[in-house]
């Protein structure tokens, strides 16, 4: 028997805008809405359950403090990973420095409150 990721779920001071931002990031749709602000996001063609999992956004008024222990990376799908950097930094994303040394094949970047997801090199299918 094994599990499968089915959500993940991101604490953050303003739903509306971070499910906008990976909404574009993603290619995805909302999903709900919850009576307490959450947001939920996820593939257009399976909703929740499908292969993809979604993303939760949950409103919290808690800060961050440190490094994040869990990361997202993303794949650029239709072009390069140049065209897809333009594209994520118009959207709103921002580079990071976690420390890398430039030699690295991906780029670290910053969703609009400041979490740090990875964008790889290697184009894949977007199914």
């Amino acid at each position: 028997m094994a599990c499968r990721i089915t959500e993940l779920i991101v604490d953050c001071a303003d739903p509306e805008r971070l499910a906008a931002f990976w909404r574009e990031v993603l290619g995805f749709v909302e999903l709900d809405r919850e009576a307490d602000g959450s947001i939920q996001i996820g593939p257009p063609e399976a909703g929740w359950g499908g292969p993809q999992p979604t993303l939760l956004f949950s409103p919290s008024a808690d800060p961050r403090t440190g490094k994040l222990r869990l990361h997202i990376d993303v794949n650029p799908t239709d072009h390069d990973q140049d065209a897809e950097l333009a594209r994520l930094l118009a959207l709103g994303a921002r580079p990071a420095d976690v420390g890398q040394t430039g030699t690295e094949s991906w780029q670290v970047l910053t969703d609009p409150e400041g979490n740090e997801f990875c964008l790889l090199r290697t184009r894949i299918d977007p199914v």
